[in-house]
């Protein structure tokens, strides 16, 4: 069995592939042939800044899709044989781990391993920013930042499905069309604070319901300007450069910021049960798309996160490992 370890935080060099002994699944775990991992901005900060727990060496990603070699004691919704995908349980960037049931949910037959991969955090995450973190009404106006990349697409297409507007910021011009493809109506390009003036020209002056901004402290300030009065900004960029600080009295407009959880959309095994089923459903239906901006094999981990965070990428990446599990 191969595994990308990381013996040592830094750069995209630090993922090495090599040969580690084939995990065993203890009580209620089960050891899965992984087919697709997803690569997110979450694994380039801990490749740089270490796992929250310190933990050294590790195996980088969190989220991936495969197959169940084997089960532990305890387990009785899983056998194996049975496809299944599942977010926030390290060690990913391998061909077996051993994940908790618990994080897992089946795989239905309508949705193949890349898009099961793909889906689980990103699909996620702005599910849990469309429906709970601020729930979108029809003729609500949502800046959706980084608009072409992985995240942006999924929330950019949740914001239309449930009658909003979407004005889409992406950071040159080539991204425009992917942007405009997953159904923003307008799309701006800006790598700064410089976007701000456009929306208030494309909202009348009031500015928009919702920012949804991943940038960090780069653009932080400016998405606040964006807002109408009592708008909501949801800031998600704790894994990009510094995290901004502000004080009460900065806040313009009665605005609210709100820094939101994956874990508080997910708490139990029946709201993760339920949101990824919502999220297979509309995906088999066609009223929700996944774009793979970019398949790795597992030995070329390093350059997935050279190019996710080089912003050159749209939609999302994926480690492609399966064909390389002995079986």
């Amino acid at each position: 069995m191969r595994a990308i370890t990381i013996t040592e935080l830094g750069g995209p060099e630090v993922l090495k592939l090599q040969d580690a002994p084939t995990p065993e699944p203890g009580e209620g775990e089960i050891l899965v042939d992984v087919r697709v991992a997803g690569v997110n901005f979450m694994d380039t900060g801990a490749r740089q800044n270490g796992r929250a727990d310190g933990a050294l060496p590790f195996v980088p990603g969190v989220e991936a899709a495969g197959v169940v070699r084997e089960t532990g004691p305890g387990v009785g919704q899983f056998k194996p044989g049975d496809r299944v995908a599942w977010v926030y349980s390290y060690g990913a960037y391998a061909e077996q781990v051993v994940v908790p049931a618990a994080v897992a949910v089946p795989v239905p037959d309508t949705i193949d391993d890349e898009t099961a991969a793909a889906i689980m955090m990103q699909g996620v995450t702005a599910h849990h920013f469309t429906t709970e973190a601020y729930p979108v009404k029809p003729g609500d106006v949502a800046v959706v930042h980084a608009a072409a990349g992985g995240l942006g697409k999924f929330v950019t297409q949740l914001v239309k499905q449930r009658g909003g507007t979407v004005i889409g910021i992406v950071s040159r011009s080539e991204k425009v069309a992917a942007a405009r493809a997953a159904g923003a109506d307008h799309v701006v390009i800006s790598t700064g604070p410089d976007f701000v003036d456009e929306v208030r020209e494309l909202t009348g002056g009031l500015g928009a319901h919702v920012v949804y901004d991943g940038n960090g402290e780069s653009t932080f300030r400016a998405s606040m300007r964006a807002l109408r009065p009592n708008g909501t900004m949801l800031y998600y960029g704790a894994f990009i450069g510094q995290v901004p600080t502000i004080s009460m009295r900065e806040l313009p407009h009665s605005i609210k910021i709100c820094y939101p959880v994956f874990r508080d959309h997910i708490s139990t095994r029946e709201a993760l049960l339920s949101v990824t089923g919502e999220l297979f459903l509309l995906v088999a239906d066609g009223r929700l798309e996944v774009t793979i901006g970019g398949r790795y094999p597992l030995a070329e981990a390093g350059r997935a996160h050279r190019d996710i965070q080089s912003r050159s990428t749209t939609g999302k990446l994926i480690l492609t490992i399966g064909a390389d599990v002995a079986r």
